[in-house]
């Protein structure tokens, strides 16, 4: 029987095509390959909810099979509401102001986001995880500078992604991190501890 301690859940995700999720590096334009992850992660939001929970005004196309050109039109409108800029969307209220603006265009009313910032505890964050995931919401996860950049988080440094499940372990949480087409597993405890002192975060949804 499965424990707490050692508790585990995934998020129903989806595939665009071949790519589990959504795949930035696909973009034709430049600045939505190197700098489109916030609007990127808007869209696996929309996605979700919509095939979810039922919020059909999030996305415009087909859910049953998404296609990489439906997603490709996609994520050129919510370009419009979080625009690659030189410094990228690099605080969570960044974030919000943009897609808040894009669920008013859509009257999506029922669908709130919280700013859990990189100040918090780990213990804290493992907490806000786990609380997420078992409620079936997608976690965008900001990570900006990390003391790690050399390593196996090179690609996911100052980069917008999903957090789409996680495995308790006796010493750590473990996460599923969607972008680039596919998955990756990491501890949350080396993500959240970047070294660093400004500090990325999470965005929380609540559905009212």
């Amino acid at each position: 029987m499965q424990t707490d301690l050692h508790k585990k859940n995934e998020l129903d995700y989806f595939f665009v095509e071949e790519s589990y999720g959504g795949n930035q590096d696909l973009f034709p334009e430049i600045a939505m390959r190197d700098g489109g992850c916030g609007a990127v992660a808007a869209c696996e939001s929309c996605i979700y909810f919509a095939r979810r929970a039922g919020k059909y005004k999030l996305y415009p196309h087909k859910l049953t099979e998404i296609a990489w050109e439906e997603y490709h039109d996609f994520a050129y409108i919510m370009k419009h509401y979080l625009c690659p800029r030189p410094n990228g969307i690099d605080t969570l209220e960044l974030f919000m102001e943009g897609f808040g603006e894009y669920l008013k265009d859509v009257n999506e009313e029922t669908l709130e986001m919280e700013a859990f910032h990189g100040t918090h505890s780990y213990e804290e964050a493992k907490d806000a995880v786990r609380r997420q995931i078992d409620s079936d919401s997608p976690i965008p996860y900001l990570l900006l500078k990390h003391q790690n950049k050399n390593g196996h988080l090179e690609d996911y440094i100052w980069h917008w992604f999903i957090l789409a499940g996680y495995r308790e372990t006796e010493e750590d949480l473990l996460v599923k991190a969607v972008s680039y087409g596919e998955y990756k597993w990491f501890s949350l405890k080396e993500l959240w501890d970047t070294g660093y002192d400004k500090k990325g975060g999470m965005i929380l949804y609540h559905i009212q």
